[in-house]
């Protein structure tokens, strides 16, 4: 007999896969100049936030889908501001390396960020160097480099961009649960909306009247609502997905859907975008670090703590940061309880998917307790 629970959850999970490589190949198509022609990454990154910022305030404060958690000054000064600096930042460098490479190229690089967010853990104190662990780091960087020695149409530029969102990203992860975690505060996917896309809107204010704003002036753009309005609304969908499927599936069955998520989507943006050509060393060299990737979460899974990453980068970029209590029954209550109380939590950081607001993303920390981060990896 089938088990309607069961396929309610493969059901979320392909909504899932579909609403998070569907707003990475949204995002490319509008920011291409060979497409829709809108070279604006921090104006497109403003768009989500500002929208995903008022549908939070009215999912929230209005419709009371979830209760708001108890923020003082100090918290949001000291916690939510540095973390909203790191999540707009690396949004806007992610954004932007898709008008230089590929969104296949892309997803290769993505799987640095195990690599860049367990050095930053090491550096910030919140992991520990272990032999084991730094083999696989090794094993990844050796995949990406090949998998970049491999691609046709490499761009240095492009590259360092999304590159620096990497680890901007990492940093971002190490100082949510550095900051946030510490001081006990955790936040949902809607709630981290709530409280974090405004103050990334503000932060990416002033980059983008420096940069994007002068170029805006003198070029003819067409701004077409209904692009941008369901480009904002796709990513925000891809936010709800993720707080449905955090509820309802185990660590493992997200980080293979991730897997799969990704070799989907290298799979489509050569069918959408007929440019991106992917060469057999690309392949090759991918494999090698998702290799690393999968043995790096199995040390992470078989130790019972919190792992950093799974094979999706995110994006964005913007939930993956925030645990949940993994039955569904109690996805709406912060969670106080520690380690010691033999917790099951999930965070929005196993579905990182950086191209979407506070989701962006791929990074996590599973365990008993899965802490920090995500989000929107959009």
């Amino acid at each position: 007999m089938i088990n309607k629970a069961h396929v309610l959850t493969y059901f979320y999970l392909l909504i899932y896969i579909l609403l998070s490589s569907g707003v990475i190949l949204y995002n490319k198509w509008v920011l291409s100049p060979k497409y829709f022609n809108f070279p604006f990454p921090i104006t497109l990154t403003m768009i989500h936030m500002a929208f995903s910022g008022i549908v939070a305030f009215f999912l929230i404060r209005v419709f009371k889908v979830v209760a708001p958690v108890k923020m003082t000054f100090e918290i949001y000064a000291t916690c939510v501001i540095p973390i909203s600096a790191f999540f707009a930042s690396s949004l806007w460098f992610g954004n932007t390396a898709y008008l230089h490479i590929s969104v296949a190229f892309i997803q290769m690089l993505k799987a640095l960020m195990p690599v860049a967010t367990f050095f930053m853990g090491v550096m910030c104190g919140t992991d520990k160097p272990r032999c084991d662990v730094f083999l696989n780091m090794v094993l990844v960087s050796v995949g990406v480099v090949v998998s970049s020695y491999g691609e046709i149409h490499f761009n240095i530029v492009g590259t360092v961009y999304q590159v620096t969102g990497i680890l901007a990203e990492a940093l971002r992860l190490v100082l949510t649960q550095v900051l946030l975690q510490k001081k006990g505060l955790t936040l949902n996917p809607i709630t981290s909306l709530y409280y974090i896309a405004p103050c990334s809107f503000v932060f990416l204010f002033v980059p983008w009247c420096l940069l994007e704003k002068p170029g805006m002036e003198v070029s003819q753009i067409q701004f077409n609502f209904w692009i941008f309005f369901s480009n904002a609304l796709c990513a925000l969908a891809l936010n709800l997905s993720i707080f449905l499927v955090i509820g309802r599936t185990g660590a493992v069955t997200i980080r293979v859907a991730g897997v799969l998520k990704d070799w989907i989507l290298i799979a489509l943006s050569t069918v959408v975008f007929p440019e991106s050509t992917i060469t057999g060393l690309n392949i090759i060299g991918y494999a090698i670090a998702l290799c690393g990737v999968v043995m790096y979460n199995y040390i992470k899974v078989k130790d019972g703590r919190t792992p950093q990453l799974p094979s999706d980068s995110i994006p964005e970029r913007l939930t993956k940061d925030w645990k949940l209590e993994k039955k569904s029954s109690d996805m709406f209550t912060p969670n106080t309880n520690n380690d010691a109380n033999g917790g099951s939590n999930f965070n929005g950081s196993e579905l990182n998917d950086e191209e979407a607001p506070l989701v962006s993303s791929r990074i996590s920390l599973l365990g008993r307790q899965l802490s920090n981060s995500s989000t929107q990896r959009v």
